[in-house]
């Protein structure tokens, strides 16, 4: 942001010339004497230039006649009967029908340096033209949207700016750590380190968040930074790009009313520095209302109102509704497009041959005729009448930003901030303390075990199994939740292209495998000696690198359940299924499986795990039982090895290697087909 040229950009914007009037006059005379001061210098050069994309690219935006349905469900019925008959009637049933409209015919247009407020009751499909004006909802849609005239395009994704009703935000990062780690992945590599720095803190500075800069984000049980805060922080977030056109749903819910406007004086700001601004909002105080310079107010997803705000009551009031108790007009404006006019004069005829229809319906049902008749044509015809955008913004806008950072880059950016934001798990101390508890218990229950008889070669190989199973589960359970959990913050960064999906899956896994070497690796060093185990180097070495082995292979199952189910819910319940199927079928508790259930142990890695450690801590001719009456015994004759060939190779070794990289690969693909595909 150019703070140099805020004044001549406020007044060049809000001082239109003489006797222009019309939103259309008003938006050629914006558009032009604004590009003169300060696109003059924009440089556009086709087929193998470049664009200088340093400065905010002005973005003039007309959207028409949009219309946006969903499909009706059909509800499932365990009668076939009924489900047959439903099929028939949906096949003979109207297109129409089968869908439901959200909206229904939306024109307007807004330039840089404007704030249009999206009006209206709940569920009457404000957030769902933000979505659409974004380009997040392109199927089912009908209409003209426009970009500086160029309908959307990929290349137009990175112009924009979207700060969603909800707070997307990592709680363990700082304020000042969310915007640094943001503007090193999106801020184009033309710019230093320093200028990137320096690039957030002016960003900290002009969004009055100076104050808790060093303080956590936080949420549930975390504390951290207010609820006006972390949406100055969310704009932020958006504004260091420099996006030309930047869209918020519903940014001052939830706050109180002095927050909700320093918000506003702060989004007033924005839009003075050449950006163009649309925001939902459900019910501003008076003051907030005036800061607006269009209103759009929409019910049950027709407009029925759209021009300058501060005109809006006139307008009704010229339609003879007006109140008869002082009334904030935002109140006023969605109390006529709910249809209630309890408190406010209201034209007689409305009511006439329409004794059958609900008072409330009535009154929105003539709002929407009126609008037809008196605004919509006229902003058609502004919107064909308006000047044309220049040619060079035309082109502008088609070219798409290229990734900012190599691979390399963003992989090692995005992995500081993923160790940092899952920093607090990977050294939990209850996590730590079950490493240390399990261990010591095991230890004590296992002290100084040996294989002189079969009932302790047995114990032996018991605890060797639950070694086993309590890595298998605990890598699974810590790894399973990762992507469902990161889901929100994933799909809102893929969709500002701020990184490769790669990047952050490489990143994710890497990160989290430091806490899968960690903890098995205390454990091992706690429980291998005090139970007893074979005391060489070579052994211990061998045996923790098989735990570890299985620990990252258990990681890569929990990711693949994870990203294919993408339900925190649902992938818990997925795991512990595939582990209860894992468990029996690991060679410990069945040992000889009938051949058709046999196929479930060569599935199982926890089979290969297990016969990997037996064959690393034991071997075939090694002597056991020498006191009994048959005399010494080899361990390879041992029940306990019936299936399990201790001089048969560590062929597991490259069986769990395959298993851990193809877990990964099928993670990545289910990530991408889940994230990518609706991005």
């Amino acid at each position: 942001m150019e703070i140099g040229r805020e004044n001549e950009i406020e007044d060049i914007s809000m001082s239109p010339p003489s006797g222009s009037n019309g939103i259309g006059h008003n938006k050629e005379f914006l558009s032009q004497a604004y590009l003169r001061t300060r696109y003059t210098e924009i440089d556009i050069q086709v087929e193998g230039s470049s664009f200088n994309q340093n400065h905010t690219l002005p973005i003039f935006l007309k959207f028409e006649d949009v219309e946006y349905k969903v499909r009706n469900r059909q509800a499932g019925s365990n009668n076939p009967v009924k489900t047959v008959v439903s099929k028939v009637a949906t096949q003979l049933t109207m297109e129409e029908d089968r869908y439901k409209k959200i909206l229904k015919g939306i024109t307007g247009s807004i330039g840089p340096g404007e704030i249009l407020a999206l009006m209206g009751p709940s569920g009457s499909g404000k957030t769902t033209l933000l979505r659409v004006i974004s380009g997040r909802l392109l199927e089912n849609t009908k209409g003209k949207i426009t970009y500086n005239d160029v309908p959307y395009t990929p290349a137009v994704k990175r112009r924009i700016g979207f700060v969603a009703q909800e707070d997307v935000l990592f709680p363990q990062l700082t304020v000042e750590e969310t915007l640094v780690f943001s503007a090193l992945l999106r801020l184009p590599t033309s710019m230093s380190k320093q200028q990137k720095y320096a690039k957030v803190d002016t960003t900290i500075k002009e969004l009055g968040l100076e104050r808790c800069r060093g303080t956590k984000i936080g949420g549930g049980f975390l504390k951290g930074i207010s609820g006006g805060e972390r949406k100055r922080t969310s704009i932020g977030y958006e504004i260091l790009v420099d996006p030309s056109l930047l869209l918020l749903d519903e940014p001052t819910s939830g706050l109180d009313s002095t927050s909700a406007n320093k918000l506003l004086l702060t989004l007033q700001g924005l839009a003075k520095a050449g950006r163009t601004i649309i925001t939902t909002i459900h019910q501003p105080s008076s003051r907030i209302f005036h800061m607006f310079d269009k209103l759009l107010l929409i019910s049950e997803g027709y407009p029925v109102y759209y021009g300058k705000a501060r005109e809006s009551v006139e307008y009704f009031s010229s339609l003879r509704f007006v109140p008869e108790i002082p009334m904030n007009p935002a109140e006023f404006l969605i109390d006529l497009a709910t249809g209630q006019v309890n408190d406010m004069s209201v034209p007689a005829d409305i009511f006439e041959d329409q004794e059958s229809i609900d008072p409330s319906k009535a009154v929105v049902k003539y709002l929407q005729l009126k609008y037809k008749a008196l605004l919509e044509p006229k902003e058609k015809e502004e919107n064909h009448g308006a000047a044309t955008t220049p040619e060079h913004l035309q082109l502008a806008i088609q070219v798409k930003k290229e990734w900012t950072l190599s691979w390399l880059d963003q992989f090692m950016i995005l992995s500081r901030r993923t160790f940092k934001a899952r920093c607090k798990d990977y050294f939990d101390k209850l996590r730590l303390v079950q490493a240390l508890g399990v261990a010591l218990l095991l230890g004590l229950l296992w002290w100084k075990s040996s294989t002189n008889t079969e009932a302790q070669l047995r114990d032996q190989v018991g605890l060797v199994f639950y070694i086993c199973i309590f890595w298998t589960s605990s890598c699974i359970f810590g790894a399973v939740y990762v992507f469902p959990f990161e889901k929100v913050y994933l799909i809102k960064e893929r969709k500002a292209d701020m990184y490769r999906l790669s990047v952050y899956y490489a990143c994710s896994t890497l990160c989290d495998m430091v806490a899968h070497v960690f903890y098995p690796t205390i454990f091992m060093a706690i429980l291998y000696f005090m139970a007893g185990f074979k005391r060489t180097i070579a052994c211990f070495f061998l045996t923790l690198l098989t735990v570890l082995l299985i620990a990252v292979t258990s990681q890569g199952a929990g990711e693949l359940f994870g990203a294919a189910v993408m339900s925190i819910k649902r992938s818990g319940m997925a795991a512990s299924l595939i582990l209860m199927m894992f468990l029996l079928t690991g060679g410990y508790y069945v040992q000889h499986i009938p051949k058709f259930m046999r196929w479930l142990k060569y599935m199982s890695f926890m089979y290969y795990g297990f016969r990997l450690l037996l064959k690393v801590q034991y071997s075939g001719d090694e002597l056991y039982d020498c006191e009994s009456n048959g005399g010494c015994k080899t361990l390879q004759s041992s029940p306990s090895f019936d299936t399990v060939n201790l001089k048969g190779g560590l062929k597991e070794v490259w069986i769990l290697l395959a298993m851990a990289i193809s877990y990964r690969f099928l993670a990545y693909w289910c990530l991408h087909r889940r994230i990518d595909t609706t991005n």
